[in-house]
């Protein structure tokens, strides 16, 4: 799978090329932003839930590459979250196959390369516009999301359809204790330039750098999950998320999804309740629990740990919408962007607390 992807990356140097001459994308931030200027920033995007221009789609070759890579990363993911392609099978049973993906989210290390950045380039060389930042201070957490150039016209659904956007997350380790530096930045030290390949790790499921020690993925646990799924699970795509107003049955509405996933014996994540809602009650967001996989680590021992889980979004149409009939209403008529207090509960679905409920 990995040699496909170098493959077929190989063969659109030139779109690539046209989109970077194309579009001036926005800087991302440095994670070294002074206080006040995060928190600024991490107050504009919890103030500006309108969607901003998409830009120009990328060209149909770049466009089909991109999407076999997202096709890719979702593959893993299904592979390693038999609950998500469960919950796909029956949405699409009940519904038809109209799913369409609100936005996919990876987990990072904000250590020497090794974080946002080394997976956003690949999405804005695609078309991709960075947007709000958002900070978690309690879980030494900052996050930044991409919009996806535009793509009204797309026929197709799931990673073939509308593209997602993009929610990119990194643990600030420099704020971590020192043994726990210490461990994250010894298996970094492994992984030479693998940064510069998070994508293409991301597609193959493999890690860059060295499988952990048992005790060193514990010794994290204690002070992070976050921190120890990274470890573990690397560039692979942490959810994926369904986005319940485009289905067409009465399970677009997110109240009845939920109903018809617990119907169906799967549990959702109970952080701050089941069901998520922004302070403007436009963007409602609720997930599963993250499935528990065997994994056998570099000193031979095989223990359980999180993999992860599938999400479910609602975005109501903008006040100055809400007139519109169904049928008028577009994505660009919709609330956009992220809330922080809905993500802080979502990040839950793969604490041990969630988990140790699932398995009760």
């Amino acid at each position: 799978m990995a040699q496909a992807t170098l493959a077929a990356a190989a063969r659109f140097p030139a779109s690539v090329a046209l989109l970077r001459a194309r579009r001036s994308p926005a800087p991302l931030f440095p994670s070294g932003l002074g206080h006040h200027h995060r928190r600024g920033v991490a107050m504009a995007a919890a103030h500006s839930p309108a969607p901003l221009p998409a830009s120009d789609p990328p060209p149909k070759g770049a466009q089909l590459f991109f999407q076999s890579v997202l096709s890719n990363m979702q593959k893993v993911y299904l592979s390693r979250n038999p609950t998500a392609e469960k919950i796909l099978g029956l949405v699409r049973s009940y519904d038809g196959d109209n799913i369409c993906f609100d936005h996919f989210a990876f987990r990072t290390f904000a250590l020497d390369g090794y974080g946002i950045n080394s997976l956003a380039e690949f999405f804005t060389d695609f078309g991709y516009e960075s947007r709000e930042e958002l900070r978690f201070p309690a879980k030494k957490l900052r996050a930044l999301w991409f919009s996806p150039p535009n793509s009204d016209g797309y026929s197709g659904t799931g990673t073939y359809g509308p593209l997602p956007r993009i929610f990119i997350s990194e643990l600030l380790v420099d704020e971590l204790s020192a043994p726990s530096q210490e461990i994250v930045r010894k298996y970094i030290k492994t992984s030479a330039k693998g940064n510069k390949y998070a994508v293409l790790a991301s597609t193959s499921g493999e890690l860059t750098w060295e499988k952990p020690i048992y005790s060193d993925f514990q010794a994290l646990s204690r002070e992070s999950e976050y921190a120890a799924w990274t470890l573990a699970n690397g560039y692979a795509l942490n959810h994926a998320t369904i986005s319940t107003h485009r289905l067409e049955s009465d399970i677009r509405s997110i109240t009845k999804f939920n109903k018809f996933v617990e119907d169906n014996g799967f549990k959702l994540n109970t952080e701050g309740g089941i069901l998520k809602v922004s302070p403007d009650g436009l963007l409602q967001q609720s997930s599963t629990v993250a499935d528990s996989d065997l994994f056998t680590f570099a000193d031979g021992i095989t223990e359980s740990i999180p993999r992860s889980y599938i999400e479910f979004a609602e975005r109501l149409p903008l006040p100055q919408f809400k007139d519109l009939q169904d049928e008028e209403v577009k994505e660009h008529h919709r609330r956009d962007g992220f809330e922080v207090g809905n993500a802080d509960k979502i990040f839950e679905s793969t604490s041990r607390d969630q988990l140790t409920r699932r398995s009760a």
